[in-house]
């Protein structure tokens, strides 16, 4: 990699030079050792991103009485549910990092999860960072601010209030609870822990940002005093790492002036803070990939604040980082033939799948988010489909009993003959079921049309014979073979 990683080496060599008179430390990125620590330390019990308070909670409880952590309970949420606290260190940088303030941005969760695993190991030879951040900094952690949103996977708490604009009122009980550490601790540095739409691309690219960062505004005016510039300092020590992982994948988050919001008053309570805002990766649903980024970049930013190396960077650099545009779409399909009324014209078409909630349960549903000429846009997934024309689906004459009646093989065939969907007298429990067609019990789907908002479920043909199924806003090559559809289809 050519870009600058500092962490492990850096302290290292930090010790290596102690009492020799030198001021000055070369510093040797190392990220093959950054990546090893995720790998060794990753918190093996939480392998999506849907889990809930009762799934950290036992990994919060087992650190009680440690030698490593202090655990505190801050309070309980609207539905008396635990908000922890942990505790590391007892250094004079004070730093707090707090995550899912919104129920359904976990990802920086599972990343403390995998930190605290790193925080208490010993033996492996990176001891040096433990010591130095324990020496250096008091670290005080919230990884879950919004137990009930996260347990119901939404943004807000269970009052129905955004947290993240609880700043200035201290309405909810979840948000007094993070003003009133932040008045106790007085911290010298913050990290506000978040996810984001996956729909954002960075500027005139079809990159998705992977990563969005902020030192956020402590004014209207966005003006850049010295706890602000050492935000900025921190967040492009970030990019730095981040651009040998995502090249061409950050960008800023809007920085325009919230009075209301967590980041923007904890800057001008003192504390530089900087916004992590996780968003989209191809192939990477779960954001485990993503999970690892926060992960390195976290570590590396409190390594960096304990020896005070980020004041390094040049502030200017963070200015450079472009803001993050929204130009992304799950499928793009180009130049679409489609005709109404006579009328034949091509059209470009963007699709997104949304994660519906349904209890405990959740299921996508996809629908056409925009229709027209969308040159500038892009897509996870793109089609040039000049020669195809839109075909609406038929559903099969047939009604199956239940879904285990119909094999991959029947359903592929199905999709070939332009069938895209079923009709089943039993509804399956699990919505999950992994055939790629529509599935319906006694009422059909409504007819697919190119149109805004409609389902995207429908059949690209040419001389009228299906070569391409969208069924549910996934994107089917009906020359695949069943395996190689299975592999990329969720339902």
């Amino acid at each position: 990699m050519r870009y600058t990683i500092y962490l492990f080496t850096v302290i290292l060599m930090t010790t290596a030079c102690q009492g020799i008179g030198q001021s000055r430390i070369t510093y040797v990125p190392d990220t093959a050792m950054l990546a090893n620590a995720f790998e060794t330390y990753r918190e093996q019990s939480i392998t999506n991103r849907r889990f809930k308070h009762a799934d950290i909670e036992p990994l919060i409880l087992g650190r009680r009485g440690s030698a490593v952590f202090d655990v505190t309970q801050l309070g309980i949420s609207v539905l008396k549910k635990p908000i922890y606290q942990l505790q590391y260190g007892t250094g004079p940088k004070r730093v707090m990092l707090w995550s899912q303030m919104h129920g359904n941005e976990p990802t920086a969760t599972m990343a403390l999860m995998d930190l605290f695993n790193f925080l208490e190991a010993t033996g492996d030879g990176l001891d040096s960072i433990r010591n130095l951040l324990k020496t250096q900094t008091s670290l005080y952690f919230i990884p879950m601010l919004n137990p009930d949103g996260a347990d119901v996977y939404t943004r807000r708490n269970a009052m129905d209030v955004d947290l993240n604009r609880d700043a200035r009122s201290g309405a909810t009980v979840e948000g007094r609870i993070l003003i009133d550490v932040a008045k106790t601790v007085q911290p010298s540095y913050a990290f506000n822990l978040h996810d984001m739409n996956i729909y954002y691309n960075v500027p005139g690219t079809p990159n998705p940002v992977t990563i969005a960062l902020l030192a956020p505004a402590y004014n209207a005016e966005r003006d850049i005093n010295d706890v602000r510039g050492s935000a900025m300092q921190i967040a492009v020590s970030m990019n730095r790492i981040l651009q040998g992982y995502v090249p061409g994948g950050v960008a800023k988050y809007d920085d325009t002036y919230s009075p209301r919001a967590f980041g923007d008053n904890f800057q001008s309570w003192g504390a530089s803070t900087v916004l992590i805002e996780s968003g989209g990766y191809k192939g990477d649903p779960e954001k485990q990939f993503i999970r690892k980024l926060n992960f390195i970049i976290i570590l590396n930013a409190l390594v960096e604040i304990a020896q005070n190396s980020f004041a390094q960077y040049d502030i200017n650099e963070y200015e450079t980082i472009p803001f993050s545009d929204s130009k992304l779409s799950d499928v793009l399909l180009r130049h679409v033939g489609a005709s109404r009324d006579s009328i034949g014209y091509k059209i470009d078409l963007s699709i997104n799948r949304d994660e519906q909630t349904d209890g405990h349960d959740y299921y996508v549903r996809s629908r056409i988010t925009d229709v027209g000429d969308l040159a500038e846009n892009y897509g996870y997934t793109e089609l040039d489909a000049e020669g195809y024309h839109f075909l609406p689906g038929k559903i099969y004459p047939t009604v199956f009993n239940s879904i285990d009646d119909v094999s991959l093989e029947q359903a592929m065939g199905f999709l070939r003959q332009g069938y895209c969907a079923i009709q089943l007298a039993d509804m399956p429990d699990e919505r999950h079921h992994g055939l790629p067609l529509v599935v319906f019990n006694q009422q059909a789907p409504s007819p697919a049309s190119p149109n805004l908002g409609r389902a995207a479920n429908f059949f690209l043909a040419r001389n009228g014979v299906p070569a391409y199924a969208v069924v549910n806003g996934y994107l089917i090559d009906l020359s695949a073979t069943p395996v190689e559809v299975f592999k990329n289809y969720v339902q």
